[in-house]
């Protein structure tokens, strides 16, 4: 695991505590949750994501950010009814 240090306003706060409260869950756990949901909705990002942890050097990065065309694998399976 790693550690963060995250900076969030007063009031959304205390509503993250009552709701941490209220579900019997630590504030890091709903954080866990939450940035593992919105990951996993953006799944074009999360693709080039993966492909960005895969990349060898920064070339290849840069390749993978600049490319607007990107496909994720099951945006192309669908395409092609693989």
């Amino acid at each position: 695991m790693h550690r963060l240090n995250l900076t969030i306003d007063e009031e959304l706060y205390e509503q993250v505590r009552a709701v941490s409260f209220i579900e019997k869950k630590s504030i890091s756990q709903m954080i866990r949750e939450s940035l593992s949901e919105y990951i996993a909705k953006n799944s074009k990002t999360k693709e080039q994501a993966n492909l960005i942890l895969k990349a060898d050097d920064e070339k290849e990065i840069l390749s993978i950010l600049a490319n607007d065309e990107f496909t994720s694998n099951e945006d192309f399976k669908n395409k092609f009814n693989l």
